[in-house]
C-alpha cells in the first residue's frame, strides 16, 4: 500500500508534457488521411537538440498527445555461435567435416582454421537430415595472404539457409588438424539500414597515417563507419584506428561529462584478384562504432594505417547510425513532432508495449526543424535550497559561528577566577 502511494506521489510529481515547454518542432508530412500505422524515418538532427535517447519527443495531433512506438530498423546482431566439426576427416585428397546448424536462418558462416598463407576453396552443401543427399549452396574462396600483407579471410557468404546440416569439403592446403570450429550468427529479420550522421573527404596524411576528422553534436548515435574507397589501390588491408573524444562544455571538474577518449580498432579489406587458379572476391569496408551516443560534443579521429604502401583513395567516409522510425497510428494529416524538454522523462505507452508491425506500413516524412513560437522556459520547480544552495553554505557557516561563540562563551564562564 505504501509502495502504492509513493508510486502516485512520484507520477505527479514528476513534470508533465506541455507543448508550450518544447524549444522545438517539426511537421509530420505526407501522412495518409486515413487511419493506418504510419511510420516517419528520424534523421540525426532530432537527436542533437533532444533529450538522451529522445526521452522528451512527444507527438501531437492538434494540442492532443498521440502514443507512438521506436523501433530500429534492425539489431546489430554481435553473438556468434561456436559449432564443432562433425566426422571430421580427409577424403580423396580433401578436407571433408559435416556441421549441426542451430535452429532459424543464417549467411555468412566463418571457418575458424589454424595455419597461413594458404588459398583453398570450400564447396558446401545442406541438407535436414545428417546423411540424406545435400542441396548445393556453393563454393568459396578462403585465404591467407598474410604473407603478401592482403590479410585473411575464411568467412563463407551463403545464400540464406535454414539447413539443419551443412557439409563441407575443402580443397586445398587445409588440413583436418587446421579445422577448429566454425562460427554463425542469427540472421535478422531485415537488413540493417543506416542513415548518414557526418560525411568527409578531408583526409590528411600524418606520416604513413591517413586521418579523417568529424565533429558529432551530443546524443547523436554513431554505429558504424563506412569508407568508399577509389579505384587505388585495387586490392588492400589496413588496420583502422577510432578515436573518440568529449568536447567539454563546462570544466573538466565536472562529473557530469565523460573526461576520457574512447578508442576501438577494426580493419579494412578488398582483395579481387585470381591467384593459384582461384577467383577471389573479398571487401570488408565498414568497422563498428566504438559507442553509440555521448551527452557532450564530440571529435571523431579515424585513422587507417598504411604501412609501407600508398595511402588507400577515398572518395568518402562516413559516420552512420542505425535507422530509427517512429511509427504510430494516423487519423489524419495534421500531426507534429516537438522536442527540447529536458525536463522530461521517456513516456511509457501502451501503444509501444502492444505495437505489432505490418507487412508494408504507410510512410510519412518529417519537415524541416523551426523554434516552437509558443516557446516558453519551463519554471524552475526545485525547491528554494537547490536554486540558491550558496545561502545554504552561508547559513551553515552562521551556525557554526554561532555554535562557535557559545561554546567559547561557555568555556569562559566556566574558568576559575584567581582569588
Amino acid at each position: 500500500m505504501k509502495l502504492a502511494a509513493l508510486l502516485l506521489l512520484l507520477a505527479f510529481a514528476a513534470p508533465s508534457a506541455e507543448i508550450r515547454y518544447f524549444r522545438y518542432q517539426r511537421p509530420i508530412e505526407s501522412t495518409p488521411q486515413a487511419a493506418a500505422q504510419t511510420c516517419v524515418a528520424l534523421d540525426p538532427a532530432i537527436f542533437a537538440h533532444a533529450a538522451p535517447q529522445l526521452a522528451d519527443l512527444r507527438l501531437y495531433r492538434v494540442n492532443a498527445e498521440t502514443p507512438y512506438v521506436i523501433r530500429t530498423a534492425a539489431p546489430v546482431v554481435t553473438a556468434l555461435q561456436q559449432i564443432s566439426p562433425l566426422n571430421l576427416g580427409q577424403r580423396g585428397g580433401q578436407t571433408v567435416f559435416d556441421a549441426m546448424m542451430p535452429e532459424g536462418s543464417y549467411s555468412d558462416l566463418e571457418l575458424n582454421l589454424t595455419g597461413h598463407d594458404f588459398i583453398a576453396t570450400v564447396a558446401v552443401s545442406g541438407s535436414h537430415a545428417q546423411t540424406s543427399a545435400g542441396t548445393k549452396l556453393g563454393a568459396y574462396t578462403i585465404f591467407d595472404l598474410s604473407r603478401q600483407r592482403l590479410g585473411r579471410s575464411t568467412i563463407l557468404h551463403l545464400p540464406q539457409s535454414d539447413f539443419r546440416f551443412l557439409h563441407f569439403r575443402i580443397d586445398g592446403s587445409v588440413a583436418p588438424e587446421n579445422v577448429q570450429s566454425l562460427s554463425t550468427e542469427r540472421r535478422p529479420v531485415a537488413e540493417a539500414q543506416y542513415r548518414t550522421v557526418a560525411e568527409s573527404s578531408q583526409v590528411v596524411q600524418q606520416g604513413r597515417t591517413s586521418v579523417i576528422e568529424f565533429t558529432v553534436p551530443h546524443n547523436v548515435p554513431v554505429d558504424r563507419i563506412t569508407f568508399l574507397p577509389g579505384a587505388t589501390p585495387a586490392s588492400f588491408s589496413r588496420d583502422v584506428e577510432v578515436q573518440v573524444t568529449p568536447i567539454l562544455t563546462r570544466p573538466a571538474s565536472d562529473a557530469a561529462e565523460p573526461q576520457q577518449t574512447v578508442t576501438s580498432a577494426g580493419s579494412l579489406l578488398r582483395v579481387h584478384r585470381e591467384q593459384d587458379g582461384h577467383r577471389i572476391d573479398e571487401e570488408r569496408l565498414s568497422v563498428d562504432a566504438p559507442v553509440t551516443s555521448f551527452g557532450v560534443p564530440t571529435k571523431w579521429t579515424v585513422k587507417i594505417q598504411n604501412g609501407d604502401d600508398a595511402p588507400i583513395q577515398l572518395i568518402a567516409v562516413r559516420l552512420e547510425m542505425l535507422a530509427r522510425n517512429l511509427c504510430f497510428e494516423a487519423a489524419s494529416s495534421s500531426y507534429t513532432l516537438y522536442y527540447g524538454d529536458s525536463a522530461l522523462a521517456a513516456p511509457q505507452y501502451d501503444y509501444a508495449a502492444l505495437f505489432t508491425p505490418v507487412a508494408h506500413p504507410a510512410q510519412a516524412s518529417v519537415g524541416p526543424e523551426q523554434q516552437n513560437p509558443a516557446y516558453q522556459p519551463r519554471p524552475d520547480d526545485r525547491p528554494f535550497t537547490e536554486r540558491h544552495p550558496i545561502l545554504l553554505w552561508v547559513a551553515l557557516a552562521l551556525v557554526i559561528a554561532l555554535l562557535g561563540g557559545v561554546a567559547f562563551r561557555s568555556v569562559k564562564l566556566a574558568a576559575p577566577k584567581s582569588s
